[in-house]
């Protein structure tokens, strides 16, 4: 479980960064290679290196590397992981907003 919470913590961690939401965005239309990734951005090449690091220890983008390119992917499971986890949180929170309206409901009692 303590490993999974960190798991979710890296995600959430890379998620929170806007320019590491915009390459997701990016490699999210399909493989794409470290250079033309950064071309668009207004970053150095080596800052959008860092931020892919990230993106990799998070589980959320994955790299291949063939010769001298380094092609990036979208990773699904990490994404699964987080959407896990809001889901979790989504039914807890229904589950205590249905109990709230049954208790609302009740007539009082003089």
């Amino acid at each position: 479980m303590q490993n999974q919470q960190a798991k979710i913590d890296l995600i959430f961690n890379a998620l929170g960064d806007p320019c590491r939401r915009e390459i997701l965005d990016r490699v999210s239309k399909g493989p794409i290679s470290v250079s033309q990734l950064a071309e668009p951005l207004t970053i150095t090449l080596a800052a959008v290196v860092q931020h892919l690091h990230v993106l990799q220890d998070s589980g959320l983008v994955r790299t291949d590397k063939i010769g001298r390119v380094r092609t990036c992917r979208i990773e699904p499971a990490g994404f699964q992981l987080a959407e896990k986890w809001i889901s979790d949180r989504r039914s807890l929170w229904e589950r205590r907003y249905d109990a709230l309206e049954e208790l609302l409901a009740e007539p009082e009692e003089e």
